[in-house]
C-alpha cells in the first residue's frame, strides 16, 4: 500500500515540525512552507499529521 502526504499551503505556517518529526525525511522547507519532496518514502505513520497544530497535513492511501 502506498501513502501520499498532502500539505495545505494555505494552512501551513512553516513551523518545520513535520520536517523534524518525519522518520523518512519526506518533507523539506521551500519558500517558508513544508513540501513533501519524497512522498514515495511515506510509511503512513502520520507523525506529521499528529504534530501539525494547523491541521495542514493529511495522509491519503493510494
Amino acid at each position: 500500500m502506498a501513502f501520499n502526504p498532502v500539505v495545505d499551503e494555505a494552512k501551513c505556517v512553516g513551523c518545520e515540525e513535520c520536517v523534524d518529526v518525519c522518520p523518512v525525511e519526506v518533507f523539506e522547507m521551500q519558500n517558508e512552507k513544508s513540501v513533501p519532496v519524497n512522498a514515495e518514502e511515506c510509511m503512513g505513520c502520520e507523525s506529521c499529521v499528529e504534530v501539525c497544530e494547523q491541521d495542514a497535513i493529511t495522509v491519503e492511501e493510494d
